[in-house]
């Protein structure tokens, strides 16, 4: 069955940076696009970033273009969200998915607050 298991949140301070990971199992990681969502206390769970299959197509949401980058690699079945210049609303639990499958990850805890 498919399973996503993310890791790399924490605490960071505003300004700062965090590397999330999501490693995948259960299906062909490289035959599908990969997603990351985040949700914030009391909102709806939101798109942050996609990427495409082969890693060559990524789009954003506007609130962190310029600031996160969505990457894979497709020989450890493995995407990641390199986040920079972080501000307190980022402060979320953060998911990868694979849109093609309903599955849900546990997330990982985002703590941006000095």
């Amino acid at each position: 069955q498919v399973q996503l298991v993310e890791s790399g949140g924490g605490l960071v301070q505003p300004g700062g940076s965090l590397r999330l990971s999501c490693v995948a199992s259960g299906f062909t990681f490289s035959f599908f696009a990969m997603t990351w969502y985040r949700q914030a206390p009391g909102k709806e769970r939101e798109l942050v970033a996609s990427i495409g299959r082969t890693g060559g197509s990524t789009d954003y949401a506007d609130s962190v273009k310029g600031r996160f980058t969505i990457s894979r690699d497709n020989a450890k079945n493995t995407v990641s969200l390199q986040m920079n210049s972080l501000k307190p609303e980022d402060t979320a639990v953060y998911y990868c998915k694979a849109p093609t499958f309903p599955t849900w990850g546990q997330g990982t805890q985002v703590t941006v607050s000095s």
